[in-house]
């Protein structure tokens, strides 16, 4: 029998056995561990490594709003671009030199404008990340702030605001670049006596968005943004009307069907800025009247409806139950159906897909401008994809059928890369990238020679001549295909190929949204 060792012996060695043991324990753990946080930071590179070519989409995409840019121009990019209508707002001692150019004439509408400022707004607080790794963040915010000062000014007193600047017929009957305007360029406003309750709105909601937007980037500014934004929802809500019938010239361009949408929008923008319960109040107590709740609408300048049930379903996924009311809830679910309505007929598979596709998939709404409603559809599909995802909902359902968050965006990357190229025509409708696309904008200073001395009238020859344009008008998209999937280059042909400020926010929030291969929203979540 083999002599036991001393029992301080025998406790030293089944300790040191029994340490070794742990101690390969843990290791092993910590082994596991480091492999499973080596895929967590692997994945989250992953899912934010840049698609190059959407990158250089955005880079492209964001010069457009610098060629627009009306006032005294600072830091200018556009070579082909000078200083323009430096003496607008001065009839009534205002300064209303800054905005941009609408499309491709030289008024400024401030309907569209505001709806710019708000999806442009909108883009940044959801994706300014995105757009922060290809260095256009300060560039969206820089011209977002260059509508936004136009905006304040064009806000005097509490019930007036300055909604246009120029005269669009008289501005019609000239074909010059803006530097050499010599037209007058009258001002139009709506007040309580003409009210415009649907572009008071609009401009309500652009000024809350993007008081978000510098909140922490200029607080001053910020509050200065949110102090108009209050007044002219008070003024839009308090004197009803719409613009259109206040000022029947306007009808002609942009005419307003309705205000109610507008009210909606203006009031979930100022309920994100303020967290004032009012608003949601506002939008749950009037949802009845206003929000057509089950049946979906195409999201445009004219139509907010469909960005009032994503934006509000963003309450209703990230919202707390103590901070909602009964009523608020039931409300801010129909909302949410609502959208979902929307979205379900965007996707291609669904029961209740639309038909209003051209033959290449392309979702195509109107003649004029067509491409506005699928970029903005596009937009909307990918802002719900990622709620979807950082909220943890799994799936979209469409009359029996289920789809997951990911089918979304599957459906904004086919009409994005149909727009950059990937269609029957082989042709890019964002100006500038790619090696083919449009080359006749409809466009006045980018038709003309920088040199060119013809004034007001003789200007014309410019619309005419089949030649290419002299000036890229970088970043443009223009009013997109035909039905048929067909695109005629011509300058007059101002329908396909007319190009506005409101497509470029649209398709800068659509490709920021894309411009990663992460399906989830970072920034304006967690505000």
């Amino acid at each position: 029998m083999e002599k036991e060792p001393p029992k301080d012996k025998r406790w030293f060695w089944r300790g040191l056995v029994l340490f070794s043991f742990v101690a390969l324990v843990i290791a092993a753990v910590l082994f596991s561990f480091s492999k499973y946080f080596h895929r967590s930071d692997s994945s989250k590179a992953d899912t934010h490594q840049v698609v190059d070519k959407y990158a250089n989409a955005l880079i492209i995409a964001m010069q457009f709003f610098d060629v627009q840019k009306s006032g005294k121009l600072v830091n200018n990019k556009i070579a082909w671009r000078g200083d323009s209508a430096m003496g607008d707002g001065s009839e009534a001692n205002l300064d209303l030199t800054k905005g941009m150019f609408d499309a491709g004439d030289h008024v400024k509408f401030g309907f569209p404008m505001a709806f710019t400022a708000t999806v442009l707004s909108w883009s940044i607080l959801e994706y300014g990340n995105n757009m922060k790794l290809v260095n256009e963040l300060e560039n969206a915010q820089e011209s977002l702030k260059w509508i936004t000062d136009f905006l304040i000014n064009a806000h005097p007193s509490d019930n007036v605001l300055y909604i246009q600047v120029g005269d669009p017929k008289l501005d019609h009957t000239c074909w010059e670049r803006p530097e050499v305007m010599t037209g007058k360029r009258p001002l139009t406003q709506v007040n309580a006596t003409y009210p415009g309750t649907d572009v008071a709105a609009e401009t309500a909601a652009a000024m809350a968005a993007a008081s978000l937007v510098f909140k922490s980037i200029d607080s001053a500014y910020s509050k200065t943004l949110l102090k108009h934004a209050r007044q002219l929802f008070t003024f839009a809500d308090t004197y009803r009307g719409l613009y259109s019938i206040s000022i029947p010239g306007v009808q002609e361009f942009y005419n307003s069907t309705g205000f109610g949408d507008e009210l909606l929008w203006a009031a979930a923008w100022l309920y994100h800025a303020t967290r004032d319960k009012s608003y949601l109040r506002y939008v749950a107590t009037n949802g009845d009247v206003f929000a057509n709740w089950g049946n979906s609408s195409w999201f445009s300048w004219e139509n907010k409806l469909a960005g009032v049930q994503v934006l509000l379903s963003r309450v209703n996924f990230f919202g707390t139950e103590e901070d909602i009311s009964t009523e608020e809830s039931l409300s801010l679910q129909l909302y949410r159906q609502t959208a979902e309505t929307f979205l379900c007929g965007l996707l291609p598979e669904s029961p209740t897909a639309t038909s209003q596709r051209t033959p290449d998939g392309l979702v195509w709404v109107n003649q004029w401008n067509p491409l506005q409603y699928s970029v903005a559809s596009s937009f909307l599909a990918v802002v719900y994809s990622d709620y979807m995802l950082s909220s943890q909902t799994s799936n979209l359902y469409c009359s029996g059928e289920l789809y997951e968050p990911t089918e979304l965006r599957n459906f904004a990357v086919s009409q994005l890369d149909y727009i950059l190229g990937n269609n029957p025509t082989e042709m890019s409708y964002l100006v500038g990238y790619g090696s083919r696309y449009p080359q006749q904008v409809h466009h006045r200073g980018a038709s003309i020679p920088v040199d060119d001395n013809s004034n007001c009238s003789d200007g014309f020859k410019w619309l005419h001549t089949r030649e290419p344009n002299p000036n890229v008008a970088v970043g443009a998209l223009v009013g997109g295909p035909s039905l048929s999937d067909t695109y005629m280059d011509f300058r007059n042909n101002i329908s396909q190929s007319e190009t506005t400020t409101y497509n470029s926010a649209l398709i800068v929030g659509l490709i920021s949204g894309l411009i990663t291969s992460s399906s989830q929203v970072e920034s304006f979540v967690k505000n």
